[in-house]
């Protein structure tokens, strides 16, 4: 069995977090692939390394990229580029020294120093976090090294070259027992480093878990799964015990985090399942992400998520449906005005288009005036100040009465629906309501479908 395992900022912050890992990493032979990000916050009012290596890039830019103005820095208030790039390393000298080993940074350093002043770019400013703690990892494991510039390709516009990294990324790791891949970045065909979007270390673990046909990757983090719900708007809510991938990208979508979304692409095309795990709770089960299963959800949903600030657009016209292309030209307004459109319920004279508030404002009239010309609606209402849940479970589809219980629960918590809207696939239902009754509502249908049942 082979299990790729890859560990986020939280869970290697420090030399205590890096020997927990190191514990969960010995305690099975079959986790050979180690990703590692880069070092997260040690407490509260931390900063990321990743955040620091920007500040000290923009600080080397600012100094003129070749001629340090420490004098000027202070003067302004301002961190100079050696004292930020110092700090950084006594970040890691610390985890270092905390360890126990004997391994030196200081030529890393020196390099790390002349590229920025070379003007290396974000992306490799950024990327150095990975690289560091990759390294630190790999002589913590006394295992092989691998940089992730010379396996993770991405082509000349900065898209990732998923056929090129398989194949030599397959190569590289084929008879290595165990070894440490960075996560977050790659390089491009011109030998310059290129990252994931924020996050991205999910993403490597996923490339690598494809390319050595893992059996399991794990996702070690500070939380002991997903939950079914916000914590920040549900009091100690409980842990998804399974989670379908499309499950998981429906609550992904609107706004539950705790995987980056692209992750799921490269292993859900090869039936490997990811396993979300605490670091600081290593007994705890987590949450399993698979293709399909024939496991019963524990509760008939399995999770609610949403998001605030949305606006409403509702075209009425009389004989709308008989209309051909009524609701191509309405969608090509917004287009035009390049406003993404969320969520469009229709009836048969209506349509509603939800779009995030703060992209609309700004050209409403536009859009307003747009459909006036496109289609001559007889009723056009906006409203604002909306938000939107998703109700999520592939038990609904099994069960009957599920939105009567979401509006009961509503209902009493007094809540008033703005819109319900149902997909064919019977996974999801979305609930529009008033931000300031979203946090009630996703109260009100939490206690229903999973206190009760508790």
């Amino acid at each position: 069995m082979k299990k790729v395992v890859k560990f986020g900022g939280s869970s290697l912050a420090s030399a205590e977090q890096f020997e927990k890992a190191g514990r969960i990493i010995r305690k099975e032979a079959e986790r050979r692939y180690i990703i590692p990000s880069a070092p997260g916050k040690r407490y509260k009012d931390d900063t990321k390394v990743t955040d620091m290596l920007y500040s000290c890039y923009r600080q080397a830019v600012r100094e003129n990229y070749m001629e340090e103005d420490t004098e000027d820095a202070e003067a302004s208030g301002e961190q100079s580029f050696s004292a930020l790039l110092g700090a950084i390393k006594e970040r890691y000298d610390r985890i270092i020294e905390g360890l126990g080993l004997s391994l030196s940074l200081e030529d890393e350093f020196k390099k790390i120093r002349e590229n920025f002043y070379r003007k290396a770019g974000r992306d490799y400013a950024a990327s150095r976090g990975e690289y560091l703690n990759g390294l630190i990892m790999a002589a913590y494991l006394k295992c092989e090294f691998i940089d992730a510039a010379d396996v993770i390709f991405f082509d000349e516009e900065g898209n990732f070259d998923a056929g090129k990294t398989d194949e030599t990324l397959g190569k590289r790791l084929e008879g290595i027992e165990r070894a440490v891949i960075p996560g977050f970045y790659g390089s491009a065909p011109d030998g310059r480093i290129v990252t994931f979007s924020r996050g991205g270390s999910d993403i490597t673990g996923s490339i690598v878990a494809k390319a050595v046909h893992a059996d399991l990757y794990e996702n070690w983090t500070d939380v002991s799964g997903f939950l079914v719900t916000d914590p920040h708007v549900v009091k100690n809510p409980k842990v998804i015990d399974v989670i379908t991938y499309r499950e998981l990208r429906e609550l992904s979508y609107m706004g539950a985090t705790v995987l980056h979304e692209d992750a799921i692409f490269p292993v859900r095309g090869e039936g490997i399942p990811i396993n979300i795990r605490n670091t600081n709770s290593p007994e705890s089960k987590g949450t399993l992400i698979v293709e399909a299963t024939c496991q019963k959800p524990r509760f008939i949903i399995t999770g609610v998520a949403g998001k605030k600030d949305f606006a409403s657009i509702t075209v009425e016209k009389a004989m709308m449906n008989s209309e051909v292309g009524f609701c191509k030209r309405v969608l090509e307004v917004f287009e035009e005005n390049n406003i993404s459109i969320e969520h469009m319920p229709s009836g048969i004279d209506t349509m509603t288009i939800f779009v995030h508030q703060d992209e609309f404002q700004e050209k409403e009239q536009k859009v307003i005036a747009g459909i006036h010309r496109a289609v001559a609606p007889d009723f056009l209402e906006l409203e604002s100040d909306l938000a939107l849940i998703a109700v999520v479970g592939r038990g609904m589809k099994a069960t009957r009465g599920t939105s009567g219980r979401i509006f009961s629960a509503l209902a009493h918590a007094n809540v008033n629906v703005k819109m319900i809207d149902q997909g064919s696939s019977e996974l999801n239902i979305i609930i529009g309501v008033r931000n300031h009754d979203f946090e009630a509502a996703v109260q009100a249908i939490y206690d229903i479908f999973v206190k009760t049942q508790v």
